[in-house]
């Protein structure tokens, strides 16, 4: 049976992952790109260094709360409708989940405490308590992913519930979710440094950004050729299905063509084309690896049909996110236009004049 004809028969507790993992997209797209953008301030340097935080501030400033409501989504649907899954992740991995949950308030507060402190020493210890937390949050979220993929933690749980202690630190603490963890930072970094393009009318700072994210795309390609070889031994499921199934080449395929449209945008100074390359390749990113795992939740045996709650949760969800969706998808639409619709346009606007100017 075709990736297509199973997406055809999916019943209701698929429909909810289906839902979880475009979620999990959107949230690695838009705050994924704020960690990210935590990054580049915490590496902030050169004669324009004030410049590129204020940039930094105010590309986030008004959209980086917001963002978080799609990793809630994920946290809710999977408690209820999948709570076998959420047991095993959250009892294995409760130590970097705390830590994570720890960054996320961290950077929220030093975001919100710097700009209200004007002495130098206050912004500089601000600046820290801000990027430091970006640095490391994305990077154990990642972990997190890296280590379900690796089936630790699933086994760890079955082991729990025949009275065996939880261990504290072997379910993620391996080289498969570190180096997972080193490219999820490498694609926030990236997804942040294409969006910083775009969020500024001032040539040199687009400049500035599109270096980075040069840099960033480079070293993102030999990450994801570091995972992918990692994976071979420390996620033997996951390799198989990047490497053997009918629809693993494809994937590979098509992620690679969109990372080399990203650079040639970015070469070019095509910033708008760039943005949505980037996009594309990070989605084929998390949708691969998504159906790398497929059907399983928590390998090796924690599977969406094995871990589903009753029937009657699914379709009740369901009918809810499709009652919310008519108030949230229209609420993000419009404040994402409020804040940024105007200086998307005014930036791609002037930097397709410029960029003609010069004959680029």
């Amino acid at each position: 049976m075709s990736w297509l004809a199973t997406l055809q028969s999916t019943s209701p507790a698929g429909g909810v992952a289906i839902v979880m993992l475009l979620a999990l997209a959107i949230y690695a797209l838009l705050g994924g790109a704020d960690y990210g953008a935590g990054v580049w301030d915490l590496l902030a340097r050169g004669p324009r260094e004030a410049a590129q935080r204020e940039l930094i501030a105010h590309a986030i400033g008004p959209v980086w709360e917001a963002n978080h409501v799609w990793l809630i989504v994920v946290i809710v649907l999977l408690f209820t409708a999948f709570p076998p899954a959420f047991s095993a992740i959250m009892t294995t991995l409760h130590v970097p989940l705390s830590l994570m949950l720890i960054g996320v308030v961290l950077r929220g507060s030093a975001f919100t405490f710097r700009s209200y402190d004007d002495s130098e020493m206050g912004e500089h210890r601000w600046n820290r308590a801000f990027s430091i937390p970006s640095v490391v949050t994305p990077m154990l979220l990642g972990m997190v992913v890296g280590a379900i993929a690796t089936g630790e933690p699933g086994r760890a749980a079955a082991a729990a519930e025949a009275g065996q202690p939880v261990p504290l630190l072997s379910t993620w603490l391996r080289p498969f979710p570190v180096v997972v963890g080193v490219f999820t930072l490498n694609i926030f970094a990236f997804l942040a440094a294409v969006y910083l393009t775009l969020e500024t009318p001032d040539r040199d700072l687009r400049e500035d950004f599109r270096r980075r994210a040069l840099a960033a795309a480079l070293s993102l390609g030999a990450v994801a050729w570091i995972v992918y070889l990692v994976a071979r031994a420390e996620a033997p499921i996951v390799f198989r299905g990047l490497d053997a199934s009918a629809w693993g080449t494809p994937v590979r395929v098509a992620t690679g063509a969109f990372a080399v449209a990203t650079i040639a945008a970015l070469w070019a100074r095509r910033y708008h084309v760039a943005r949505v390359a980037a996009m594309v390749q990070v989605a084929l990113i998390l949708w691969g690896c998504a159906l790398a795992e497929y059907p399983l939740l928590v390998p090796p045996d924690i599977s969406i049909e094995s871990a589903a709650a009753p029937p009657i949760v699914h379709k009740l969800l369901l009918i809810a996110l499709g009652i919310g969706s008519v108030v949230l998808i229209p609420s993000i639409v419009y404040l994402f236009r409020i804040f940024k619709g105007h200086t998307f346009y005014l930036s791609r606007d002037r930097a397709t004049r410029e960029d003609a100017g010069r004959g680029g």
